[in-house]
């Protein structure tokens, strides 16, 4: 492997996933948008027990922002979508204690506890290969920068102590390619699947497009279209409305590479 003098391969799309993760575990830290291409990323966001049954009931109530891929075991760190650790094989980490977020870490095992659950969420990041191989820019991407987030004025349905917001991730589009963008991200429902919304941020609340909530700010081109995806950080916004005791997840844009495939999530 090929590396830059910062560390950074210079094909992270070859990187076979184990790959990915040991140089994450290492300390490498950056956006994994184009990361083990052909391989799905996912969210995590890992609560109490106590607290894990009202979010799995609130995943179920909201499937596009928050479609479970996997749900670990209490205490578990590893499970069938990956060979590795949760609290050690994402580039980033964040910590949150009653709903505020206290630390950013590369290595939540500190924190670790016996009663933990991981919840390994759907990321859009797995049909950005396809959107390119569809002739779809994906603007975060050529720009080398994390995908811009947004808190939506839309809610979530709640359940029991877990309530929130709707987050949104945005790519722009060429007017004459929404309907390419749509046709081919609506066949992964499992990693949030078709847009939310196309065009006018302000429908969902959000003021100005050059202040994402999370992630970076991208061009947005003349002839091109805002188009709004259910965003797995969700979870997190959730997490700092309801307050839980502890709560991990990965750092925005910062995702868990798994050994599954993104084929194994495409629907005909």
């Amino acid at each position: 492997m090929t590396t830059t003098p910062t560390g950074m391969p210079q094909e992270p799309a070859g990187l076979a996933p184990v790959e990915a993760r040991r140089l994450f575990r290492e300390g490498l830290v950056t956006p994994t948008a184009g990361w083990s291409s052909g391989f799905t990323q996912a969210n995590l966001l890992v609560l109490p027990r106590e607290q894990a049954w009202d979010f799995l009931l609130f995943a179920q109530r909201n499937p596009k922002p928050c479609p479970v891929l996997d749900v670990l075991e209490a205490g578990d760190v590893s499970g069938p979508l990956l060979d590795g650790d949760v609290r050690t094989d994402l580039p980033a980490y964040r910590v949150y204690v009653d709903g505020e977020l206290v630390e950013e870490t590369t290595d939540v095992r500190s924190w670790w506890r016996d009663d933990l659950v991981s919840f390994l969420v759907g990321c859009s990041f797995t049909f950005e290969a396809a959107l390119g191989e569809a002739g779809v820019p994906v603007r975060h991407v050529e720009q080398g920068v994390n995908v811009p987030m947004y808190v939506t004025s839309r809610r979530c349905r709640s359940a029991g102590a877990i309530s929130g917001p709707l987050v949104v991730s945005m790519r722009p589009v060429p007017a004459g390619q929404v309907a390419d963008a749509v046709r081919v991200t609506s066949r992964y429902p499992a990693v949030h699947g078709a847009p939310v919304h196309v065009g006018d941020p302000a429908q969902l609340g959000i003021a100005d497009l050059d202040r994402p909530d999370f992630g970076d700010a991208v061009e947005v081109r003349p002839g091109e279209v805002p188009v709004f995806w259910a965003c797995g950080v969700t979870p997190q916004a959730a997490v700092m409305e309801s307050r839980p005791p502890l709560a991990m997840a990965h750092a925005p844009g910062h995702m868990l590479v798994t050994d599954a495939r993104d084929s194994d999530y495409l629907v005909p």
